[in-house]
C-alpha cells in the first residue's frame, strides 16, 4: 500500500477505537464520537488572470463541538480529499482536548496547488471559499488557522472577508493572522517550539543529554525548519533535514541558520538547488531511514508505514506532522523499541498558542512573547507528564495513553451534556 491508498480517516477511526475498547466507552458515546458532527463541500468559481473561469472544490469539516468552539487549519493541496479533512478534524478534537483547551476539532482544505496560482489568483481563491464557508465561522463557533499550503497572508485574507461581510472588523475569527491586525506574538513558531519541548522533555526522562542529539528533520516548512532551529540553539545535531525538494544529510551536522536563510530567499521557500560543503544529496524516503537519536516527521500524513517500518533507525520519533504514522508501523516501531511522542501532543504548540491569539482577540488585550512562549511551556509540558504517567500506570505508548486522556475529556464532555432534544 502506497501512502497515497491509506485512508487517513480509517486510520483515525482505528486509533480512536483502540482507546474506546480500553475506555469501555458506552456504543452510544462512540457512536457519536467515531464521525464528524458536520461536513459541507462547496464547489466554487475563481476568476484566473488569463480571464478563465476555474471551479475548485473545498471543504469544511466540524468533528465535535461538545468541549466548546471548533477550531482547526485550512488545507491547499492537491491531494486533499473530504476523508483526510475528516481524519484532521477528529485529530483536532482529541488535540484541543489533550491539552485542555475549549474548544472541539475542525478542519478544512481546497484542492488545489498553491505554487501554481499568481498571488492574485490565491487571494481571490482564498477570498471565495471564505465566504462559502462562512455560513460556519465565527468567534463562537468555528476558528480557522494556517496549515499546509496557507499562511498568515492567506489568514488576514479570510480574516478581512468575513469582516466585509460583518461590516466590522472581527479579529477573532481567525489565528494564525500577522501580527499587525490582531495577530500574536510567538504563533508563527508555536508548533515548532512546541516539538523542540517534547524532544527536550523526552530527552530528559530518558537521561540523553541535548548536546550533540542527532536529529533528522522531514519537511523544512514552517514546523520542521522551526523545530530544528530550537533543537540547533540548544545544542543539537541536525544530521538531515528533508523538504519536497529532497533530502540534504551532512554526519557533522547541518548549519541551520544557513538552510532558514536560503529558503526564506526561494520563492516557494524550499531549499531547491541549496548546497554547502560535506552536504549529500539525499532522496526523501533514505533520510526517514537515517540512523539518528530522535526522527521529527514534520511534512505529511502516512510517512511511516508497513512498508518501511522495519527500517527505521531512530531511537524515538517525534510527530510534528499530523498523523504521519500508520497504526501498522505503530505496532511494528513498537515491537523494535522505538518511542513515539505522539501528533496530537506534539504538535499541539500550534493550537495552544491559536487559543491564546483567540483570547487576545476577544480581549483586544495582548501579551508579549516571552509570557506567551513560558505559557505555553507549562501547558505542552504538563500535557506530557499527564500523557507519561498515563502510559506508566496503564502500561501502553504514549499515543494510547495520549488518546485515553482525550478521549475520556470529550467523551466526559458530551455525556454530560446530553443527547438534545
Amino acid at each position: 500500500m502506497t501512502s497515497h491508498q491509506i485512508n487517513p480517516f480509517h486510520v483515525a477511526q482505528q486509533q480512536f477505537d483502540q482507546a474506546a475498547d480500553m475506555l469501555r466507552l458506552p456504543d452510544d458515546v462512540r457512536a457519536i464520537l467515531r464521525v464528524p458532527q458536520r461536513e459541507l463541500t462547496v464547489n466554487f468559481p475563481v476568476q484566473m488572470d488569463d480571464g478563465s473561469t476555474r471551479v475548485f472544490t473545498g471543504y469544511r469539516v466540524q468533528h465535535n463541538l461538545s468541549r466548546g468552539p471548533v477550531k482547526g487549519g485550512i488545507r491547499y493541496h492537491p491531494s486533499v480529499d473530504i476523508d483526510e479533512v475528516r481524519a484532521l478534524a477528529m485529530w483536532m478534537t482529541w488535540k484541543c482536548a489533550l491539552v485542555n483547551i475549549p474548544y472541539g476539532g475542525a478542519k478544512g482544505g481546497v484542492i488545489v496547488d498553491p505554487k501554481q496560482l499568481s498571488p492574485g489568483e490565491l487571494e481571490r481563491l482564498t477570498r471565495r471559499f471564505a465566504t462559502e464557508i462562512s455560513i460556519l465561522l465565527g468567534p463562537e463557533k468555528d476558528i480557522p488557522a494556517p496549515d499546509v499550503g496557507t499562511n498568515a497572508q492567506t489568514m488576514a485574507w479570510i480574516m478581512d472577508t468575513i469582516s466585509m461581510h460583518r461590516g466590522y472588523t472581527v479579529p477573532a475569527v481567525i489565528t494564525g493572522k500577522p501580527v499587525n491586525v490582531g495577530g500574536s506574538l510567538g504563533r508563527v513558531e508555536a508548533t515548532g517550539r512546541g516539538v523542540m519541548l517534547m524532544v527536550r522533555e523526552m530527552a530528559r526522562k530518558l537521561n540523553w543529554p541535548l548536546a550533540g542529539l542527532r536529529v533528522v528533520v522531514q519537511g523544512f516548512g514552517n514546523v520542521g525548519s522551526t523545530a530544528a532551529h530550537l533543537l540547533h540553539q540548544l545544542g543539537c545535531t541536525i544530521i538531515g533535514v528533508a523538504d519536497a525538494s529532497g533530502g540534504y544529510y551532512c554526519a557533522h551536522g547541518l548549519d541551520i541558520p544557513a538552510m532558514r536563510a536560503y529558503a526564506d530567499r526561494h520563492p516557494f521557500h524550499l531549499l531547491e538547488g541549496y548546497s554547502a560543503p560535506g552536504v549529500e544529496r539525499i532522496s526523501g524516503s533514505e533520510l526517514l531511514e537515517l540512523e539518528c537519536d530522535v526522527l521529527i516527521p514534520a511534512a505529511l500524513e502516512n510517512q511511516l508505514t508497513g512498508a518501511n517500518a522495519e527500517r527505521i533507525r531512530a531511537k524515538l520519533i517525534v510527530e510534528g506532522a499530523n498523523g504521519p504514522t500508520t497504526p501498522e508501523a505503530d505496532a511494528i516501531l513498537g515491537e523494535r523499541g522505538i518511542l513515539i511522542v505522539p501528533d496530537i501532543l506534539a504538535n499541539a504548540g500550534g493550537v495552544i498558542v491559536s487559543y491564546f491569539e483567540w483570547v487576545q482577540g476577544l480581549q483586544e488585550f495582548f501579551w508579549d512573547e516571552q509570557d506567551i512562549n513560558d505559557k505555553l511551556e507549562r501547558i505542552i509540558v504538563g500535557a506530557f507528564q499527564q500523557v507519561t504517567t498515563m502510559a506508566e500506570q496503564r502500561r501502553v505508548p504514549l499515543r494510547l495513553a495520549a488518546y485515553l486522556l482525550a478521549v475520556q475529556r470529550v467523551a466526559d464532555a458530551n455525556t454530560t451534556r446530553g443527547v438534545y432534544p
